[in-house]
């Protein structure tokens, strides 16, 4: 991560309003964590953004049109700070159970469009397909994987030369639009590899059924809720 604004200068940003009309972002994500205590985990950090704000060519423009636009999503580039895995929306979030309950965690996580995102490691897009491939992946629709539990669902990697839409800072998007599952809240996230991710896709699709034991980060009565233990994140 680059060094062009240190953590002191994230978290006094409020002492003047924005130069360009929009509001004070890094004031509005500290204030939102401390009134938000309840969803952090679905809570964008100030030093979260900042990391998110790293991956694109200009960090201090990228800022800048969250501050006009915090409620908007924003579009950023893949393979330096990060590589995206994307999986339909059941099977992630079957591995996001694996990975909470019997794996090492997971880092920031979204939604869009009926997917799953998970945010990996630079380099996974590169070599994910491959480890796949040796296991025999296959080539599954999504419609085939709701409908059959033994079906592969396609899992597609982006990496250097991609792009990927994020959700909004703040606020909130309609029911289609893309929202944090596991928000960004560190300059240094931990970020699986393409081992991890292996993983844990083999587990859900050796699982005849969904996790239902107390393990379990989806209760059943509300199998949407966002309760990942964040204290176990890295």
């Amino acid at each position: 991560m680059s060094a062009w604004l240190n953590d002191e200068t994230t978290l006094r940003t409020g002492t003047a309003p924005a130069a360009h009309g929009g509001v004070d972002l890094f004031t509005l994500l500290r204030d939102r964590a401390e009134t938000r205590a309840d969803d952090r985990a679905a809570q964008v950090t100030a030093s979260g953004a900042a990391w998110l704000a790293g991956a694109a060519p200009y960090p201090r423009g990228t800022l800048a049109q969250w501050e006009a636009r915090p409620c908007a999503p924003g579009v950023l580039p893949c393979g330096s700070s990060f590589d995206v895995v994307s999986v339909p929306a059941l099977f992630g979030r079957r591995m996001l159970e694996h990975l909470w309950a019997a794996g090492p965690g997971s880092g920031p996580v979204a939604t869009h469009r009926g997917r799953m995102l998970l945010f990996a490691s630079p380099g996974t897009a590169q070599r994910l397909p491959s480890l796949l491939a040796w296991e025999e992946w296959g080539t599954g629709s999504a419609d085939d994987f709701a409908g059959h539990q033994g079906a592969l669902p396609p899992v597609l990697c982006h990496g250097t030369g991609d792009a990927v839409t994020v959700p909004p800072l703040t606020g909130g998007t309609d029911a289609g639009g893309p929202r944090w599952v596991v928000a960004p809240d560190t300059r240094n996230p931990w970020l699986p590899g393409p081992d991890v991710l292996l993983w844990a896709c083999v587990r859900v699709s050796r699982s005849a059924t969904p996790s239902t034991t107390g393990n379990s980060i989806f209760p059943p009565a509300d199998a949407g809720a966002n309760v990942y233990d964040v204290t176990r994140r890295r």
